[in-house]
């Protein structure tokens, strides 16, 4: 850590003391727009109104205070008290929350969100490994289902992923690469100018974001997968200045991190919705990827997965344990689903 990283560390992790009013400087690499955003705002309103106005968030949107690839780092050396952790930019770090990522048939945003939610509370293991990153999780959001947007091109089958250049992150992009892409490296928030001038064709994506960071204006078409969803990202503190705090004020931090599953779920549904109508009016083409092609890659992202369970046993966390445990919370919430709709439907979100 430099010296200044030291100096700011002390100073924001003195700001989040145990007594009085307190603000909380918040990392975030994207925009103040976007049902992520949105629900990052109502975040920092439940943690004002639980702790009444005790307790504010100061978000720093944009990357202002670090740029996605530099948040675990950031966060954990107190250049932020807390913020936004995308997992794929941190795979050995961040891999007991990268079972959010894995592509298991699972495009539901609401119920990967509260799986995730749930085992990253009251797993141990995770818990234990989070701590060791001096990190403290708050909550969780999600891509919602992983698609794909491409300039120039367009993806009717898997074929046609073949010699393209394409912005791919985790098991997704692996996938493709295996289906011969040639995978670029960037953050999503660098992919509008990378499309725009040619230096990608396409890049994985996920309809909120499209709209939110206005990519339909460098893409022409769009071609829905519904293969699964990228969920391991979402807020984390450092794990000094949550221990600084009292009791009540972490289980204020805990009770507003928890409510955003419900919050992102509506709001990313109808996001998700909106977006791709904007991009339709935009001149996008949409393109639905059939049934068969679908399960092409379905088929090529499984041995990710089996890959998933041997890193994070080197990590001497027991991996198949853990995917059991997440497969059946994917279940227990897809039930609670289908028994009682969705809690914004009920008048419950």
């Amino acid at each position: 850590m430099t010296i200044w990283k030291s100096a700011l560390a002390g100073a924001l992790i003195l700001s989040a003391g145990t007594a009085g009013a307190q603000t909380f400087f918040v990392g975030e690499a994207g925009p103040n727009r976007g049902a992520r955003g949105e629900s990052l705002n109502f975040f920092a309103e439940q943690v004002e109104e639980l702790s009444d106005g005790e307790m504010t968030l100061d978000i720093q949107w944009g990357g202002a205070l670090f740029k996605a690839g530099a948040a675990l780092s950031g966060i954990a050396d107190g250049v932020a008290d807390m913020g936004t952790i995308i997992a794929v930019y941190f795979p050995k770090e961040m891999s007991p929350y990268r079972i959010a990522d894995m592509p298991l048939e699972n495009a539901d945003a609401w119920v990967g969100m509260k799986a995730t939610d749930e085992i990253m509370r009251t797993h141990d293991g995770i818990k234990e490994a989070m701590a060791a990153q001096n990190l403290v999780y708050l909550g969780t959001f999600t891509t919602s289902a992983v698609h794909i947007g491409c300039q120039g091109t367009e993806i009717r089958s898997v074929e046609d992923i073949d010699g393209l250049k394409v912005r791919g992150v985790g098991a997704y992009g692996d996938t493709f690469g295996d289906f011969g892409a040639n995978l670029v490296s960037m953050s999503i928030y660098d992919a509008y100018q990378a499309l725009d001038s040619g230096l990608l064709d396409c890049s994985q994506t996920y309809s909120y974001a499209t709209a939110a960071l206005k990519q339909e204006e460098v893409i022409d078409s769009y071609t829905l997968l519904d293969w699964g969803q990228t969920g391991a990202l979402g807020i984390f503190m450092n794990k000094q200045a949550f221990d600084r705090l009292d009791a009540d004020r972490q289980d204020i931090l805990m009770e507003a991190g928890a409510s955003m599953s419900d919050e992102l779920g509506r709001l990313i549904t109808a996001d998700n919705a909106a977006a791709v109508e904007t991009m339709r009016e935009a001149g996008v083409e949409i393109i639905e990827l059939p049934d068969a092609e679908r399960a092409k890659l379905i088929e090529g992202g499984a041995k990710y997965v089996d890959e998933w369970v041997e890193q994070v046993g080197g990590m001497g966390l027991d991996g198949q344990e853990m995917l059991a445990t997440y497969k059946d919370l994917l279940a227990k919430y897809a039930a609670e689903r289908d028994e009682n709709g969705y809690p914004w439907d009920n008048g419950d979100s």
